[in-house]
């Protein structure tokens, strides 16, 4: 699209979001009206379409965490399109963008960019064209709505009052690169981050998220159990690691049945078992893994004890040795902010009215937006996509999973009008004293 055609678009922005940006002390029907504008705006073809094809080339182009090289390299030309400052690289193929004056206060909006190793079985023009990966958890549209929200907020960033970090996350699939981000330091004078999801599994035009502890902290674990191999009609001669392995994977559910408080949420999968290429042999070693979960950090490393424990010491029962790994690091739980919470609620509402928010039930699922989160407050929250009479879409790490479209000018308004608010709302007593800045803009 020519620049001239934006010429209007830009105008319009500029002229409807003018009042109620030009000072600090907005009533409420001037900062009920920002969410609103900024959502009709993200819902014009220029922006709405533009974001679509945004997602679309990633979503064919599908990379792995630490290996976001072009997502990355599509994001940067963007902003470059844009005039948006950022850094680059941080923890390998993330960056950062800054919009805004440089100066408090500085408000944080993340993007995941990394896909899953899975095949895609959707059958469409853009089906991903890498073997065996596929963008199954819908991180492509995270990119693609961060991206929109970022134009939305550079079309009047003289009236930005503070600064806008624009995140992009590599590696949230177990890579733990929100951990290498935060100890990077990009959150340094960081007041609150804001993160998003997309969710199948609410309607299009909803929010869902609450208060508190909302998603449980996790950690992997990989066993090798080893034993000695031979015939299997001699089992007398061998020390068998495929039973060995079957006993421990029967044990570690006691911990959770018969040692968990009921009343206290945790999870322990054996998701992984692999031992031996043939059926009249007993291999020399089975290798199992799996996942833990809790929601508080004493019950994650309590569950981890245990789980070495059970391995090892009913691995010995039948004669076998154990070692066993986990990753380092623990996915922390997610915890969000209760002040964030009530301003969430606040914009929300303003945007998509009083029954478009959904309370959160707590979920054993995992993020590694906790790693943010542990460092300033934090506030984590899913955006509907379903749509009935589209059909039922599939949960994320289906290899039928699917983004309905329609929900990008919502995640992009919605990441627009929380930093937005949160700068005119959250603005520090002295920001223009401190001496506080960040020197890439």
């Amino acid at each position: 699209m020519g620049f001239s055609k934006w010429v209007p678009l830009i105008s319009a922005l500029y002229m409807l979001l003018l009042t109620t940006l030009s000072n600090c002390s907005l009533t409420p029907e001037e900062l009920a009206e920002i969410p609103v504008n900024f959502l009709n705006f993200a819902k014009r073809p220029e922006i709405s379409d533009w974001m679509v094809g945004i997602r679309r080339k990633i979503h064919e182009n599908p990379e792995l965490g630490f290996e976001e090289f072009e997502t990355s390299k599509l994001i940067r030309a963007e902003l470059d399109k844009m005039g948006i400052p950022y850094k680059y690289p941080i923890a390998i193929t993330g960056l950062v963008g800054f919009i805004g004056t440089g100066k408090p206060p500085f408000v944080a909006i993340r993007a995941d960019m990394d896909a899953l190793a899975m095949q895609e079985s959707v059958e469409w023009e853009h089906k991903s064209k890498v073997e065996g990966k596929m963008h199954g958890c819908g991180h492509d549209a995270h990119v693609a709505m961060l991206l929109g929200a970022a134009k939305l907020l550079q079309e009047h960033c003289h009236d930005i009052q503070g600064t806008v970090i624009l995140v992009f996350q590599p590696a949230e699939e177990g890579g733990g690169g929100a951990k290498i981000m935060a100890d990077a330091g990009i959150l340094e004078n960081v007041t609150a981050i804001f993160g998003l999801h997309v969710s199948s599994r609410f309607p299009i035009g909803t929010v869902v998220s609450g208060s508190g502890s909302i998603l449980a902290g996790s950690g992997f674990f990989e066993a090798v159990i080893s034993g000695k191999g031979g015939h299997a009609a001699l089992p007398q001669h061998t020390i068998d690691p495929i039973l060995a392995a079957s006993n421990v994977i029967v044990s570690l559910q006691h911990i959770v049945s018969r040692e968990a408080d009921p009343l206290d949420s945790q999870v322990v999968t054996v998701a992984k078992f692999q031992g031996g290429n043939a059926f009249n042999v007993i291999p020399d070693s089975a290798t199992i893994g799996g996942t833990f979960r809790a929601f508080s950090n004493e019950g994650l490393m309590e569950l981890k004890q245990r789980i070495e424990e059970v391995i090892t010491q009913q691995a010995a029962v039948q004669r076998c040795n154990a070692t066993v790994n986990f990753n380092d690091p623990f996915f922390p739980v997610t915890v969000n902010s209760e002040e964030l919470h009530q301003y969430f609620g606040n914009v929300a509402r303003d945007m998509l009215g009083e029954n478009s928010i959904i309370k959160m039930k707590p979920l054993m699922g995992s993020e590694d937006f906790s790693f943010f989160a542990e460092v300033v407050p934090g506030y984590f929250y899913y955006v509907g996509m379903q749509n009935e009479t589209q059909g039922q879409l599939q949960p994320g790490h289906s290899s039928y999973f699917m983004v309905n479209e329609d929900v990008l000018p919502y995640g992009a308004a919605l990441h627009a009008s929380l930093a937005t608010r949160y700068l005119l709302e959250y603005q520090p007593e002295s920001a223009s004293s401190n001496g506080i800045s960040h020197d890439e803009l």
